[in-house]
């Protein structure tokens, strides 16, 4: 899966893609090499494990051009790589909702007795 941000408002022409089911084998190289094709690549980076230091199976890459970017992620969005169909589109912000998730714990329970 690719998503894509924009880096920052002082680098607003940079595009920040986000590259999901990638084949656990590929490293930041691999990855920057299968960008470069479509245009300049200012970084490509594999996202790791924090416990076992493996692949997590997602990554992002920087390119400065918009449409560069825009090129790539039609170009590789559904291709096979190492077996596996590429997700890639635009990186969106990841959100932040104070570290719950889903619904909230069961209601009441009537008149029990403890």
């Amino acid at each position: 899966m690719v998503l894509t941000e924009r880096v920052s408002d002082k680098e607003r022409s940079k595009v920040k893609i986000f590259v999901g089911n990638l084949p656990f084998s590929m490293d930041d190289g691999a990855l920057g090499e299968l960008f470069e094709q479509y245009g300049d690549v200012e970084s490509a980076t594999v996202v790791l494990d924090r416990d076992s230091g493996r692949s997590r199976g997602f990554g992002f890459v920087v390119m400065p051009s918009d449409e560069d970017a825009k090129k790539a992620i039609e170009a590789t969005n559904g291709t096979e790589v190492g077996g596996r169909p590429l997700t890639v589109n635009e990186a969106h912000n990841k959100k932040r909702d104070g570290g719950r998730r889903g619904g909230g714990r069961g209601g009441g329970g009537g008149n029990r007795r403890w």
